[in-house]
């Protein structure tokens, strides 16, 4: 008995106690499977029983976009940090600093620029991680430092958009950065340049409303919410229930909103096929000019 008490019962209660890593096995929000944490990042965030497409970060984005994961970001222009000296439960200036603590960012908006495929390109990813991507005065900037470089380094520009819309706490300044950023495509235009959009979960509000249907090319990962206002609102205002599916990528797709809905582990691949074409298309009609 002895060897029971002092040696076995030891060990299993040390298995029982054993800490396990809280990071270690992720639902999936889609089916609610467990997946290993690492197999889940291997798989690009994409649900290896289901498929669902969950939630990437900034640098994952970046990592999964550029040729080897190697890029550079820029410095972004700098802006009023509270402009209508905001509060609601919180002072804006306090949530923004919490925000940028948590995620380790400075806005809802990152800027670089590398190769996709081969190809000189600058990307912009939006940042649903910093106050669920909204768009405030700095992400206008952002975005139009974007093109800015893009039309400097006579690259195209690849948008990655998530968000939930205007930022309430900057009220009509947030308001103002739908038009600012349609402009800021259209310089683009100008250029010749080619501006491909790539629309994740959930590309929603403002956001939806400008620079994110602006495309040469719209692109959306499977089963993206897309839309301006949320389902709900819409059936209470036109009084009806709306179909199976409304506001999906897929459904966006069959009804000509969408170019293609791609999934995330052939992005890399379709993005630098596309902008190998449409980077000929833009030196034959800058030669025949």
């Amino acid at each position: 008995m002895s060897w029971l008490t002092e040696y076995v019962r030891p060990k299993i209660r040390g298995l029982l106690k054993r800490e396990v890593p809280d990071n270690l096995w992720t639902n999936c929000e889609s089916c609610e499977q467990m997946i290993l944490t690492k197999d889940l990042h291997k798989a690009l965030n994409v649900c290896p029983h289901c498929g669902h497409h969950m939630r990437a970060n900034v640098a994952e984005r970046l990592e999964w976009t550029f040729d080897n994961g190697e890029y550079t970001r820029i410095e972004l222009p700098k802006v009023a940090v509270d402009p209508l000296s905001f509060r609601d439960r919180k002072r804006y200036t306090d949530r923004l600093k919490d925000e940028r603590a948590k995620s380790q960012l400075d806005e809802s908006m990152v800027v670089a620029h590398g190769q996709i495929g081969g190809h000189s390109a600058v990307v912009a990813v939006m940042a649903f991680e910093f106050i669920a991507g909204t768009m405030g005065a700095a992400l206008g900037e952002a975005f139009i430092a974007a093109v800015r470089l893009a039309i400097l380094q006579q690259a195209p520009l690849v948008v990655f958009t998530a968000s939930g819309g205007a930022r309430m706490q900057e009220g009509m300044i947030s308001l103002m950065q739908m038009p600012r950023t349609t402009v800021a495509v259209d310089m683009l235009r100008d250029a010749g340049l080619p501006y491909i959009v790539v629309m994740t979960n959930p590309t929603t509000g403002g956001v939806s409303a400008s620079f994110a249907m602006l495309g040469d090319i719209q692109i959306a990962e499977p089963n993206a919410l897309i839309g301006f206002a949320g389902q709900r609102v819409i059936e209470d205002t036109v009084r009806e229930k709306l179909p199976e599916g409304f506001q999906r990528a897929e459904y966006l797709l069959d009804h000509g909103m969408l170019d293609m809905v791609v999934k995330r582990g052939d992005l890399h691949e379709t993005l630098g096929r596309l902008i190998g074409q449409l980077n000929s298309r833009h030196i034959t009609q800058h030669a025949a000019a």
